[in-house]
């Protein structure tokens, strides 16, 4: 059998490599949006982060998702994380 290579991404908070499929991707569209990507595929720029609740708070704390999309990304996306996160969604 042959083995597939797993697709790594970074986290933009923790800096650590980890597996596409376990983080979650908040994407700038080309006309300038940004959403949370689910499905990891939405064409734009592209930021990761771990799922966890910490790395929520942290990167809501920090603005981390302005400084790697070059653009304001409103306190609503960190909100929409932290809320589905403890709804159980993601």
């Amino acid at each position: 059998m042959k083995n597939r290579k797993v697709p790594l991404r970074k986290c933009v908070v923790t800096n650590e490599m980890k597996p596409k499929k376990e983080l979650i991707r908040i994407v700038r569209t080309p006309e300038g949006e940004v959403v949370v990507d689910f499905t990891g595929k939405k064409s734009g720029r592209g930021a990761y982060v771990s799922n966890s609740q910490e790395c929520f708070e942290e990167a809501k704390k920090k603005d981390v998702f302005s400084r790697h999309l070059n653009v304001k990304v409103s306190s609503e996306i960190y909100d929409q994380l932290i809320k589905d996160r403890t709804k159980g969604d993601l």
